[in-house]
């Protein structure tokens, strides 16, 4: 079973253009089964400048109190998915919106509390609830949080969150949608990059800020299994493909 995990990033909206509701029904008319985890930086920097609160980035990660945690998921649940479930219908494809409380879908554990507050990393996916719906052709649509073992919800990095699912899933393709058609180097995007190419672009401070922790999970999807990730500003443009271990690139 082909699977292919599409994590939206940046002003959603932008992202689910016509094209693309085309590009995923014409996969899934070709047995292909599809998964999303949407973020919402965004709308939630947005609200939090609205209720005059800091926004703080450390590493490319949202340092998350208690207050932010509530407005994260306040954004996430109630705005930022129904958005995105809506436009999918209206499409004609069966998306089901899905947290981390469906099921323990996404159990998650703290990072660091001194220093990110209430961000969290993936400890394990529902990989059969999952399964259990796109084998019925359902499209979940995953919020990027997750809880812990203990009840404590926790912000999660989106870019994690779809490569550890990509990984349980052992996905053909990992798409990581941005507002940048890839990754830059020298004023060129580079097509495809290999794991080794990629730990040089980082060492050498060519991948910085944002686009950090979208590689370094990226790095951890492919080295799960799962065949290619492509960092690109639309499904239906490759991008910068980085390549799993079985497979070599030429730089571009």
């Amino acid at each position: 079973m082909e699977t292919i995990v599409i994590k939206i990033g940046g002003v959603a909206s932008d992202n689910l253009t016509d094209d693309f509701f085309h590009t995923v029904q014409t996969w899934q008319a070709a047995g292909k089964k599809v998964v999303v985890v949407h973020g919402g930086g965004h709308y939630i920097s947005e609200m939090m400048g609205k209720m005059a609160l800091p926004v703080t980035i450390k590493n490319g990660l949202r340092v998350t109190d208690a207050q932010t945690l509530e407005v994260t998921r306040m954004v996430l649940l109630g705005q930022v998915q129904p958005m995105i479930t809506t436009l999918f219908q209206k499409a004609g494809l069966q998306a089901i919106g899905l947290n981390a409380g469906c099921d323990q879908l996404i159990t998650g554990q703290v990072i660091d509390e001194a220093y990110l507050g209430f961000v969290g990393q993936v400890a394990q996916i529902n990989t059969a609830l999952l399964q259990l719906l796109i084998q019925k052709q359902h499209i979940p649509v995953i919020a990027p949080l997750g809880i812990t073992e203990s009840g404590r919800w926790l912000n999660i990095n989106a870019d994690e969150v779809a490569c550890q699912i990509a990984a349980s899933l052992q996905a053909e393709k990992l798409f990581l949608l941005t507002d940048v058609p890839g990754i830059k180097k020298e004023n060129n995007w580079l097509q495809k990059v290999t794991l080794a190419e990629m730990d040089a672009l980082i060492e050498a401070n060519i991948v910085t800020g944002g686009m950090l922790p979208k590689v370094r999970s990226a790095q951890k999807a492919l080295l799960s299994g799962v065949s290619t990730v492509c960092i690109t500003d639309q499904i239906g443009h490759a991008g910068t493909e980085i390549l799993g271990v079985d497979q070599v690139a030429v730089t571009a």
